[in-house]
């Protein structure tokens, strides 16, 4: 993300969930389906002061669990209306169901999502755990670094979900506690800013047009399953120009700008660590450290996981000689973390690739420090001087 700030935002002094919050207000969604869970709760908390005092137009519906506030919200997509949930951890997993429901029938659902790790044992401090289990299910997924990122990101996710050469659910991601709860100062946009952005929503085939009758989950067997699925896909692919163009937007309107990932001191970098979310700010802290040591490293963060940027990803690492791929989320097959398998997977028919390895790094809220990022950089320096990459898959501040 760029530096550059537009000379008249005003910063705010907030922490992530009320920026997660403050953006919901301004968005004004037609229905929000809440259900509490740690560290989300505030999210829908919030908001629902603001319904309580007046100051949106949204019908909140209150559900008894988080598997009947993806459905309820799921119906009010359907029916026409711009609608939003969120969650985080089990929460997530027992809406599993219904994520691939709001995907297969094309509804333009944003959810926000604060990142926290799995049980069991139950643990309620972040991890990328839960929503990378979900990577699959047909939704875009954007991480953000810090508060103002989980800001910007969720206004972004309205216009990209709903473009009509996409029409999938967004999930928009921050870290739990180390964000959700961490205060920052924030750049708002003006309530009139954000609804100009955003402009209004009209659902192409709406199921309360009467007068334009339409079926939503029908069985689909044999005859058009497989059309379906291909739609999907077709979407995806296509959300990778929108999520550029809604950025290039953004950053004329805000002075931010966004991308599939951001890179930090890579142009002449020999090792490079490829990380998402709040780790980032650790990471780049410890490149400037490295630099004036004569190292030369670099990072890049990566933002959009879901879809996968990988010809892009190639395209900015291919000069490295060696690189970290960190993953707040272990895929448990043995290989390491998501993140890890399909970056390696991008670069499988390039002749010249980087050697890689796979940190599995924080989870359950395990902290992640300077010291530890310093150790990564020093293997990756050790690859490069004997040309042994060693175990591919690593654990990063575990008690072997």
């Amino acid at each position: 993300m760029a530096v550059k700030q537009k000379t008249v935002a005003e910063s705010h002094a907030i922490t992530g969930n009320e920026a997660v919050a403050y953006a919901m207000r301004q968005i004004n969604p037609d229905v929000v389906a809440a259900y509490p869970i740690t560290p989300a709760t505030e999210i829908v908390q919030i908001f629902s002061n603001y319904h309580a005092d007046g100051l949106v137009d949204t019908e909140m519906v209150l559900v008894e669990s988080e598997h009947s506030a993806m459905s309820a919200t799921i119906g009010a997509s359907a029916a026409g209306s711009r609608a939003m949930t969120a969650t985080s951890s089990q929460g997530l997993l027992l809406m599993h169901e219904m994520l691939y429901v709001a995907s297969g029938t094309r509804t333009p659902i944003v959810m926000p999502v604060v990142n926290r790790a799995v049980s069991a044992p139950l643990n309620i401090h972040c991890d990328h755990s839960d929503t990378m289990g979900s990577r699959d299910s047909g939704w875009i997924q954007l991480y953000g670094e810090n508060a103002q990122e989980g800001y910007d990101n969720l206004i972004q996710s309205i216009r990209i979900a709903e473009h009509p050469d996409v029409m999938l659910p967004v999930m928009t991601m921050t870290d739990g506690f180390i964000t959700s709860h961490g205060m920052e100062n924030v750049f708002l946009l003006e309530d009139e800013e954000v609804q100009a952005f955003i402009g209004g929503f009209k659902a192409a085939y709406p199921l309360l047009d009467t007068d334009n009758p339409v079926t939503f989950g029908p069985v689909d067997f044999t005859d058009y399953y497989f059309e379906h699925r291909r739609q999907v896909f077709e979407a995806m692919v296509n959300a990778k120009q929108v999520i550029l163009d809604v950025a290039k937007e953004y950053e004329r309107l805000t002075g931010r700008s966004y991308g599939f990932f951001e890179t930090y001191r890579l142009d002449d970098a020999e090792m490079a660590i490829v990380v998402l979310s709040s780790a980032a700010g650790t990471t780049r802290f410890v490149v400037d450290q490295l630099r004036k040591q004569g190292m030369k490293v670099g990072m890049l963060k990566l933002r959009v996981f879901r879809p996968f940027p990988a010809t892009e990803l190639v395209e900015a690492l291919k000069h490295v000689g060696a690189i970290a791929i960190m993953d707040r989320a272990d895929s448990l097959s043995g290989e390491g973390g998501p993140v890890g398998a399909e970056l390696r997977a991008a670069f499988y028919n390039e002749e010249k690739r980087p050697k890689a390895v796979n940190y599995i790094y924080g989870l359950g809220g395990r902290d992640v420090t300077i010291h530890h990022i310093e150790s990564v950089y020093k293997d990756l320096a050790n690859i490069l001087e004997t040309g042994v990459v060693g175990p591919t898959v690593r654990h990063l501040g575990v008690r072997e």
